[in-house]
């Protein structure tokens, strides 16, 4: 890059800077509003009642004006009406009678320079709610100081005069602060004892009666006037309707005159305008017969087009989707209905398997069980029993521990011992009534027959050692 392009970009630069840091330094306010610029050197300001002094600020009123960086600093102080309402409570007149007072007034900092210093000096960073209550306690005070200075029907007759008197009396007031009264009205005087009220009774009944007193003697006049007015109205009527009468008779006459020609005019008219009125009908009901006509036709059209739309939309809509609907469903009930039928089929032969299997089973348990000899039977009975018998005591096996309390001085294991022996012994009873085997039964038996061959035996021992005996 060459020198000369290098220096004119640093030019550039500088110059775009300086315009940043002014346009940043150049401060503007409306025309509502005071921009206080405060250092730099000092100024000779002229204050409200004459005197001079040096301040180290400037103002400017409205505009704009360059701030110097690092070294000024700008506040802005406002310009603006500030509204305020006024109440004055337990306020005591001249007279000792307690009041309420409320009005309405309107400050604003004045505008010119020496007031602008003063409101600067005071109120400068203040917002305006701050300016409003300074302004409404010195016209409270103030209102409050004349009350007492005047009577309380001179106050309501004069408001005027005491709103001139609240100007007088806070101006010096507001011209040290630099403010400025605009306005200040009463809006509302009352009292809680109801003197104006008693005041205004005496003066209202006199304005009764002195209404009552002329509307008698107006009445009276208009009374007398009346008489005479109607006096002269009667004969001023009398000839007026005498020359009425006349006027009228001639006025009939003509007016008969012109009603029959006015008559025979109209008749005229009348007659030409029904018939032309009559073939104008004529004429439209032909029209409108064959605008119906043409109505009717297109109608039909159309309906017969609606009518084909429909059946279309029906066929389309209604009755190909039924039809496959139909179908579907019959096919899905065929199929549904010979599933059906194979499965209860196959559930019947697998049924009729099983049964058939069963009962070869049984068949052959019971042909087994008919093979079996009695003592092969008695046998398999007697495996059994000790199964049984074990099924029976399990419960006691099951308990973890036993207490035995005895009475009699036995000892508790010769009671568990019997206890199994007792339930041990109830096996033929089980067995009978299980199996229908009576077991004690055949056991005695078995054993008188055992006892039967024994005797036999012996005897026969017996005959055999001694055969004199024979």
């Amino acid at each position: 890059m060459s020198p000369l392009a290098i220096i004119i970009i640093a030019v550039a630069v500088v110059l775009a800077a300086i315009v940043v840091i002014v346009l940043k330094n150049y401060r503007k306010v409306g025309p509502n509003e005071v921009l206080i610029i405060s250092g730099g050197r000092k100024r000779t300001v002229t204050l409200p009642d004459g005197t001079t002094r040096e301040v180290g600020y400037r103002i400017r009123i409205g505009g704009g004006t360059f701030v110097k960086q690092f070294i000024e600093q700008a506040q802005i102080l406002p310009l603006e009406i500030i509204p305020m309402d006024i109440t004055v409570d337990d306020a005591i007149s001249t007279n000792g009678i307690r009041c309420t007072v409320r009005g309405t007034a309107e400050v604003k900092i004045a505008g010119d320079g020496g007031s602008i210093h003063l409101a600067a000096e005071q109120f400068l960073g203040k917002p305006l709610s701050d300016i409003r209550d300074v302004a409404l306690r010195t016209l409270e005070g103030s209102s409050r100081a004349l009350i007492g200075t005047m009577d309380l029907e001179s106050l309501n007759k004069n408001r005027k005069q005491f709103t001139a008197k609240v100007f007088e009396d806070v101006g010096g007031y507001f011209t040290n602060m630099g403010l400025n009264l605009l306005s200040f009205n009463l809006k509302e005087i009352s009292d809680p004892s109801g003197y104006l009220e008693a005041l205004g009774k005496p003066r209202i009944v006199e304005a009764r009666r002195d209404a009552e007193v002329a509307e008698a003697e107006a009445a009276r006049d208009a009374i007398i006037r009346s008489a005479e007015a109607k006096r002269e109205g009667d004969i001023a009527r009398i000839i007026s309707e005498s020359r009425v009468t006349e006027a009228n008779q001639d006025f009939e006459m003509k007016k008969a005159e012109l009603q029959t020609d006015l008559n025979r005019k109209k008749a005229d008219a009348d007659f030409a305008y029904e018939l032309e009125r009559h073939k104008l009908s004529q004429d439209l009901k032909t029209e409108e017969a064959k605008v119906k006509l043409i109505e009717k036709e297109t109608a039909i059209k159309l309906e017969a087009k609606e009518i084909d739309r429909v059946e279309q939309e029906l066929q389309a809509k209604v009755r190909k989707p039924a039809e496959a609907e139909q179908y579907r469903l019959e096919t899905e009930a065929k199929g549904m209905a010979e599933a059906k039928r194979i499965q209860g089929i196959i559930e019947a032969e697998l049924v009729e398997k099983v049964g058939q299997a069963e009962a070869e089973t049984l068949r052959r348990k019971a042909e087994s069980w008919n093979a079996c000899s009695q003592p092969a039977l008695l046998q398999m009975m007697f495996d059994k029993l000790p199964d049984l018998a074990r099924e029976m005591a399990s419960p006691i096996s099951k308990v973890d521990k036993i207490v035995m309390v005895s009475t009699d001085g036995k000892m508790g294991t010769s009671k568990i011992t019997g206890e199994v022996a007792t339930m041990i012994s109830q096996l033929p009873t089980v067995v009978k009534s299980l199996a229908g085997f009576d077991l004690e039964s055949w056991l005695k038996q078995l054993a008188d027959k055992n006892k039967d061959e024994k005797g036999k035996a012996q005897q026969k021992t017996s005959t055999k050692s001694n055969p004199d005996k024979e």
